[in-house]
């Protein structure tokens, strides 16, 4: 270990959540944070900067002194950002680096009380037979849920009506308001509302059905096939970010993941440990780009 390393950190450590507080990011922000201000010895704050997406938070994180001391909260938006907007200021897939991932969430299809649909082939027939009719919420245009949703339209042939908030949450609360129809959400972001009976779950978005909602069915059951995606979590630093500081970050936090503590709270949220190490999150992230480019390309989606 360098003398570098084993001076980092020498005081707090920020944390910056690209979202406001109370979707899941936030969520696996703050169960991160707690246990990697253990293993490195000094405080981990969360500090969240939402707006745009994520851009505001990740644009800040990005352009961040290059020493360890200012960490994000990343996602598959980060990889996204670059194809959604042509005139940042930054490129996340340039100018971040994934010390290591920590956890993965399966995403689900989540709808209000009110929707006309008991299961996930009654809402495909009834899209079909009504196009637009039903509406389906996001985080915002080109946040994962909107980007999920749009593969579902595609697979299942539907067409809804896309409505974007500025975050999962506010999206979540008109759900259960029966506000929206459809979200395609994180499960962590609904798991309460489903236990409580306030929302629905018709699929979930994985190769094989979750643990913790063993009745729901996957996509694929459904009769959606080809929409097979969880999302993951991962501490993002400053490219440029000393070699030995990234590897001291990534140990913490794969030392995180295997404490069994840390793993009975993400079961509790309806997650899992994911851990990838620095070369492993860059090929995830490689694996990404590959994937949504021609998905935003044919939706042409784009944000500026």
């Amino acid at each position: 270990m360098t003398a570098h390393a084993e001076a980092y950190p020498s005081k707090p450590v920020t944390l910056v959540v690209p979202f406001a507080p109370g979707g899941t990011v936030d969520v696996m922000g703050r169960l991160i944070a707690e246990r990697l201000s253990v293993h490195l010895g000094k405080q981990v704050i969360v500090e969240n900067r939402a707006g745009a997406g994520g851009v505001v938070g990740t644009g800040y994180a990005a352009k961040a002194p290059a020493d360890g001391y200012t960490l994000l909260v990343g996602t598959q938006g980060q990889v996204m950002q670059p194809l959604l907007y042509k005139k940042l200021t930054f490129d996340s897939n340039k100018d971040l680096v994934t010390a290591a991932t920590f956890a993965s969430v399966p995403n689900v299809l989540a709808v209000s009380q009110n929707t006309p649909a008991a299961t996930m082939a009654e809402f495909v027939a009834y899209a079909k037979a009504n196009p637009g009719a039903l509406n389906m919420g996001s985080a915002g245009i080109g946040s994962i849920n909107h980007l999920l949703g749009q593969i579902f339209q595609d697979r299942a042939n539907v067409q809804l009506t896309h409505i974007p908030y500025k975050g999962a949450a506010p999206a979540t609360t008109d759900l259960q308001a029966g506000q929206v129809n459809a979200l395609f959400v994180n499960l962590p972001n609904v798991l309460p509302l489903v236990n409580a009976g306030r929302v629905r779950l018709l699929g979930v978005a994985s190769d094989k059905r979750v643990s913790v909602i063993p009745d729901v069915p996957t996509f694929a059951e459904g009769g959606v096939k080809d929409v097979v995606l969880d999302s993951w979590y991962g501490i993002m630093a400053p490219a440029g970010t000393p070699r030995a500081v990234l590897e001291k970050i990534q140990d913490s936090v794969m030392a995180v993941t295997k404490e069994p503590e840390f793993v009975a709270a993400l079961a509790r949220q309806g997650a899992v440990p994911f851990a990838s190490n620095l070369e492993e999150s860059a090929k995830i992230m490689a694996d990404e780009l590959k994937l949504w480019t021609p998905v935003i390309e044919t939706a042409n989606i784009q944000m500026d």
